[in-house]
């Protein structure tokens, strides 16, 4: 690639985009260092036109994903999987044994002759253009059954990642944009429903991958999937800083808990404690407000009912629906007692208790009943030995992932002749599909829809290709004669143990 620098503005999107990192702006003018494999990402998101491609060189093609990198001896591809060694395209690593990836991951895959695939795809190579055998078909015995995994690293340009982010406070409402900050403001998803105690981001997909924001949308989500922490906006609602595994940070909140329950269900579980710390017990809460008194679990240990009215939308008996927002437990309320919308104060005593908490007890407030008021203080023992339990009964509070694609398109191909009869095996049981020796869920319907925990891939396993498409490990385990059923490539098995015989070495 070479930059006419009259046409450059120096507005960095190259910069951002690049693969391999090569390219740089100095002095308001692009720069293009050694190593170029003619990937043509820059080109893509350059809006001057100031980029154009070399004349073909004698450089070796590699030839495993639509890209076609030109790449230099020594160099990587722009996946960073296939190298130059000597004038050869070889794969950068080699493949993995099931047992060696549950070493690291510890969890297998599932039981019975094909739960567990004799090797995983990690390492593979590809199978572009897609008509030919998988690179890895081995065969083995298991429990006395022949066996036949079939591995490959499928490029999927139809894939997303689901995070789940565990947290009460409001993030923005459903169906807002997910923005990132790279060169301008880049659309990288959006908010989706919240599930019990987390925030559900739905980000990539084949909308937004094929959107002009594609190439940047794709970048961050591979940073995500390599333990990097990623910045991101709400629509109209706040900012997040999030990384696998790790505590999220939510408009400069750091979330430590995860709440045990919505109000009403922390009133279920914890009313013996409610009971004896105060007179009345408020939960605040963004899904259900829970009042214990009037609660199910309060008539149940005979509780007296308190002359406290609330806010919001009754539901049933003890349960409210308050309006969300960023105050306490995620609603609008900020001053705890505005929850309260009524008093009957004929039947308050001197020394009346209330106290108000959020699910997780990060934040509690105690008062008493003087003269025509309630008054903020110390907290009884009761009320204290409750919020500990509270405290102690929520989980840390993290961010996880599931990766979302499907391999029911081309790369069947690599598998058997008819693609079809790969893809009703599977949903009849007799294939069993892992990414990266971890069992996947597998919607139901056409097609091989997946969700996976991608904590339990090898940490690295997932490339980028700037199609943009993400590039995974898979693996089709079934037995030798449902692989003859199906029409697969029989020709091209080969005896486990010489498959790992020729794999690379670690380089």
């Amino acid at each position: 690639m070479k930059a006419n620098l009259d046409k450059c503005k120096g507005c960095g999107l190259c910069e951002e985009v690049c693969p391999l990192g090569i390219i740089t702006v100095e002095g308001r003018k692009v720069q293009i260092g050694t190593g170029c494999v003619e990937c043509k990402t820059c080109l893509k998101v350059c809006p001057e036109g100031a980029l154009v491609p070399e004349a073909p060189t004698d450089q070796p093609m590699c030839t495993s994903c639509p890209i076609m990198c030109r790449i230099p001896e020594g160099a990587h591809g722009a996946c960073m999987r296939y190298f130059n060694e000597n004038g050869q395209i070889v794969r950068h690593g080699r493949v993995h044994t099931y047992e060696e990836v549950m070493d690291l991951v510890g969890e297998g895959a599932g039981a019975g002759p094909i739960g567990r695939p004799l090797i995983t795809g990690i390492g593979s190579g590809t199978t572009y253009p897609d008509f030919r055998p998988s690179p890895f078909i081995v065969s083995g015995v298991k429990d006395g059954v022949d066996i036949v995994t079939v591995v490959t690293e499928a490029p999927l340009s139809y894939s997303g990642v689901k995070l789940k982010v565990d947290t009460d406070l409001h993030v923005g409402e459903e169906g807002k944009k997910i923005y990132v900050r790279r060169k301008g403001k880049r659309h990288i998803g959006h908010l989706c429903t919240e599930e019990y105690g987390s925030k559900i981001l739905s980000l990539g997909g084949v909308n937004i991958l094929t959107s002009k924001d594609g190439l940047f949308a794709a970048k961050v989500l591979h940073e995500f999937l390599q333990g990097k922490k990623i910045k991101v906006e709400i629509e109209d609602g706040t900012k997040m800083e999030l990384a696998l595994g790790k505590e999220p940070e939510i408009g400069g909140i750091i979330e430590e808990r995860m709440r045990v329950g919505c109000g009403s269900a922390t009133t279920g579980l914890f009313a013996p404690y409610m009971f004896e710390a105060a007179d009345e017990v408020i939960v605040l809460d963004g899904h259900i407000t829970g009042l214990f008194s009037e609660h199910p679990s309060g008539r149940y240990l005979e509780k007296p009912r308190s002359p406290i009215g609330l806010t919001g939308q009754k539901s049933t008996e003890g349960r409210y629906f308050l309006n969300k927002g960023s105050g306490w437990g995620g609603t609008d309320i900020v001053n705890p007692l505005d929850v309260v919308k009524e008093i009957d104060t004929g039947k308050c005593f001197e020394g009346m208790t209330l106290l108000i908490t959020e699910t997780t007890g990060r934040k509690s407030a105690f008062y008493r009943w003087k003269k025509d008021r309630f008054i903020e203080g110390p907290p009884s023992p009761e009320a204290v030995t409750f919020l500990e339990v509270l405290k102690e009964s929520c989980e840390l509070s993290r961010v996880s992932a599931v990766f979302a694609a499907g391999v029911g398109g081309s790369a069947r191909a690599g598998v058997t002749k008819n693609p079809i009869k790969l893809t009703r095996a599977v949903h009849e049981g007799k294939v069993n599909v892992t990414v990266g020796g971890a069992r996947p869920f597998i919607f139901p319907g056409g097609g091989i829809n997946f969700l996976v925990d991608v904590e339990k891939i090898k940490h690295g396993s997932i490339y980028l290709s700037p199609t943009p498409s993400f590039i995974i490990p898979v693996e089709y385990t079934m037995t030798l004669e449902t692989f003859k059923e199906i029409g697969g490539h029989v020709e091209a098995v080969q005896p486990v143990k010489e498959a790992l015989k020729k794999k690379d070495k670690d380089r």
